[in-house]
């Protein structure tokens, strides 16, 4: 499909794209920080909102059909890069990264991670525009995605990947943070930090992830611009995202379920085209089937954003009807354990309401006992 976009505003997007990333860099290294649940919700809605009106003006300077493209796209990315949190979490958890760097460490893999996709969509575009039968092998690997996604079983994500592994192999690495700091002296001797595996761990993780995202929003547009472009906006807010959901990503268990409708819808999506465009001799004597429905962009977004919201309210109802059933994050297990130490002020309420309830004084101060050694 042609662009009808100008080439001036094409241009000019990507250099204002590139000035935010690069002052929200600058922002992380210079004031590392735990940002509370207010700035990072103020942080998600500002990246929300300028994507909004970066859509208002594709509608203005281009048309309905790039603005609707655009829309759809970056919803679908944007459900699609909620998924990575989950794997973040345990990255992070993994790893013992200190609260006040998290923010670096997210900004610097989400840059490596614009960088790798930023190849994925040029390599996708280049396919695309030369072999119209991709869609077919796009179409089937969403397919399979979306049922392992739903009944797949869960994924053992604590295991290193091949990077951090052979990295491990080959250089002096510690086990001793030191600031954001790649490099550290212990010793007279130079180590490497677990700032620099942290970072590859999460580059390399939202590559892969990115192998079911980029075949998912070639199926909604063939612009490389809107997808590299929904890809930024959709990766701009992730750090933030990341703070202001914390332990409650586990806590939507139909998410997933929602992930899967939608790889699954724009896999069909992509059968469809394929159909239309059909070049292969073996298919309908390579000619295009023309009863294969074509499935508008409009359509797509509403699909989208309803398979997100169902799966989302499904689980805050889940939640509120069992909480106690509810499983916690790898966050919510480390503030559990912080907020109920001996000696905390829930652990303190906690022996008070049990020496007012009437018990045993021996049978008190045994359960005391056994509470403090398992804190302990």
């Amino acid at each position: 499909m042609d662009t009808a976009l100008p080439v001036w505003f094409e241009i000019g997007s990507l250099v204002v794209l590139v000035a935010i990333l690069i002052f929200d860099l600058l922002l992380v290294i210079r004031r590392p920080h735990v940002p509370s649940m207010k700035e990072s919700s103020l942080w998600v809605g500002f990246y929300v909102a300028l994507a909004l009106i970066f859509a208002a003006i594709m509608f203005i300077f281009g048309d309905a059909q790039h603005g609707t493209e655009f829309l759809a796209g970056w919803v679908t990315e944007y459900s699609l890069s909620i998924d990575n949190l989950f794997v973040f979490v345990i990255i992070m958890t993994r790893f013992k990264v200190p609260r006040e760097q998290q923010q670096k460490v997210l900004m610097i893999g989400i840059i490596i991670a614009l960088v790798a996709r930023g190849i994925f969509i040029l390599l996708g575009a280049a396919l695309i525009q030369n072999f119209s039968w991709v869609f077919y092998i796009f179409g089937a690997f969403l397919l399979y995605t979306a049922w392992t996604q739903a009944f797949g079983g869960e994924e053992d994500t604590s295991e290193e990947n091949f990077v951090t592994r052979m990295l491990k192999k080959r250089v002096n690495l510690t086990d001793q943070w030191d600031g954001s700091k790649f490099r550290t002296t212990i010793e007279g001797q130079r180590f490497f930090t677990p700032m620099l595996l942290v970072v590859l761990a999460l580059g390399t993780t939202d590559v892969m992830f990115a192998l079911d995202s980029i075949p998912a929003i070639f199926g909604i547009t063939q612009s490389p611009f809107i997808v590299f472009t929904a890809n930024i906006f959709a990766l701009m807010g992730l750090r933030q995202l990341y703070f202001m959901l914390g332990g409650l990503l586990d806590r939507l268990v139909y998410l997933k379920y929602g992930i899967a409708a939608i790889l699954a819808f724009i896999g069909v999506k992509l059968f469809f085209h394929a159909m239309h465009e059909n070049e292969l001799p073996f298919i309908n004597g390579g000619e295009p089937i023309e009863w294969a429905p074509e499935i508008s962009t409009w359509t797509s977004l509403g699909v989208i954003v309803a398979c997100m919201v169902v799966a989302t309210v499904a689980s805050l109802v889940k939640m509120r009807r069992g909480p106690a059933d509810a499983p916690l994050g790898p966050i919510e297990h480390q503030t559990s354990a912080r907020e109920f130490s001996a000696d905390s002020p829930a652990a303190a309420e906690e022996k008070n309401r049990n020496g007012s309830a009437g018990h045993d004084p021996e049978d008190s101060d045994g359960g005391d006992s056994a509470r403090g050694s398992s804190v302990r």
